[in-house]
């Protein structure tokens, strides 16, 4: 399973625990004497509908810019190899120094 669908996955178990809670709530039979509950329990239901889409569009949006900076560091690394083994060598003589301090 990926990073973005690990998200999109908890992003729609939260609202569905959410929408659960608050369906539970309304539920109650002592609020079924009132007359304004199913409008509320109607607008809850389309407010949830609205959250549970833009928790998606922002899971794929958030995904689509990690494919993005994972692709262009693949490129970067594809087309700069020296420049990445330097970089990789030169932080593995940092950490062995400071290692050898200790």
């Amino acid at each position: 399973m990926t990073a973005s669908s690990n998200l999109e996955a908890a992003a729609n178990a939260v609202a569905e625990d959410i929408a659960s809670d608050v369906r539970g709530v309304l539920a109650s039979k002592e609020l079924d004497t009132l007359p304004h509950i199913k409008a509320l329990r109607q607008r809850i239901d389309s407010k949830l509908a609205i959250a549970r889409e833009l928790a998606a569009e922002k899971s794929k949006l958030a995904a689509k810019k990690a494919r993005e900076a994972a692709n262009t560091a693949n490129a970067y690394a594809h087309d700069e190899p020296w420049q990445i083994a330097g970089a990789a060598l030169a932080v593995g003589v940092l950490v062995g120094l400071l290692l050898g301090r200790r």
